[in-house]
């Protein structure tokens, strides 16, 4: 028996009987064989891990635009922390970590830079809606590894398509992910509005602090707790109603002071203006697109093409090359 067959034998034996299986996937878009040291799973949070779009988000927008200081989350630093929810929620019930996982990790590599901000600029001059979430799994369907994509297990991709938007994932280890993203980054935001000035703790509403906790680390075990004992022996994925009314009052009050603020989104009309500027440009100038999207032009056509490109930009990157086409450079003598 090698290391795969090893796990694939430990999940039956001991994953609640409603946890998705390795050993029980649907497979892949694309046949391969099995590898003998790890299951499916695991070698989709692994090509994830390893692709160029998760490093990507090292770089990426979480909720503040380019912030000065080195402790404000990224898209990866959030990326990280769903990860590690999901993955605290799927062990305590019995569920399938290495699953939970592949799908985090994956979840947000379709956000565009300057975070929610690319998104509506890409979505007003597109002129229909730009939503992460299908984005992402463009990128590990057709865009990784030069148009090849990761090729991964259908129930990761549905982890990754569904962790927002209307449909749930048919597995409970991708609903984990759902809440988990939420849990994450409705807390991660309020630290670092915090850490702006532009958010004390003592303004949260005592109602939300009574239920949920007044720090950081007492409102996330809350939440998670909840989770675990709520869910805990059914197939279900779910909190108690009044934990899950005070995580919604607290979304909300979180897109009243934060999320819409003046000071934490001053910046957003100038990322809009440069995501727009790249967009038209590049559907202007497709042979200035790089030279692995050229071949996509005739398939997919160029708005979605360069939809692409733009929306895998970094932030920095962004502001890169807006530089380089729009900004004059310095004369001087040669």
């Amino acid at each position: 028996m090698n290391v795969r067959e090893f796990t694939e034998q430990r999940e039956r034996e001991s994953l609640a009987p409603y946890a998705a299986l390795a050993s029980m996937s649907r497979g892949r878009g694309r046949a391969e064989p099995e590898r003998e040291d790890r299951t499916c799973y695991q070698r989709d949070a692994d090509r994830i891990l390893h692709s160029r779009s998760f490093r990507r988000l090292m770089h990426k927008t979480q909720v503040f635009l380019q912030p000065e200081g080195d402790h404000y989350r990224t898209r990866m630093t959030h990326t990280l922390e769903v990860a590690r929810i999901a993955r605290t929620i799927a062990r305590a019930l019995r569920l399938n970590e290495d699953l939970t996982e592949a799908a985090a990790m994956g979840h947000d590599l379709g956000h565009t830079p300057f975070g929610h901000a690319g998104e509506a600029a890409l979505s007003e001059a597109m002129g229909v809606e730009f939503h992460h979430n299908e984005q992402s799994l463009r990128v590990v369907d057709k865009l990784e590894k030069d148009g090849q994509g990761l090729n991964l297990s259908y129930e990761v991709r549905r982890g990754i398509l569904c962790h927002s938007g209307s449909e749930l994932p048919e597995t409970l280890e991708g609903q984990i992910v759902r809440l988990a993203d939420r849990i994450a980054y409705i807390n991660h935001d309020i630290d670092d509005a915090m850490r702006a000035g532009i958010l004390r703790n003592e303004d949260i509403p005592a109602r939300i602090s009574a239920v949920l906790g007044t720090t950081h680390a007492q409102r996330i075990n809350t939440l998670v707790s909840d989770v675990v004992q709520s869910s805990q022996g059914r197939p279900a994925v779910e909190m108690t109603p009044e934990v899950e009314t005070a995580m919604l009052e607290l979304r909300r009050f979180m897109f009243e002071r934060v999320y819409r603020n003046p000071i934490a989104k001053g910046e957003e009309s100038k990322a809009r203006r440069i995501i727009q500027a790249l967009y038209r440009y590049y559907i202007e100038h497709p042979e200035k697109l790089p030279e692995d999207f050229l071949p996509q032009l005739d398939l997919e056509g160029m708005p979605r093409v360069v939809c692409d490109y733009v929306a895998g930009m970094t932030d920095k990157y962004a502001v890169y090359k807006f530089e380089e086409i729009f900004v004059p450079a310095g004369w001087a003598i040669r």
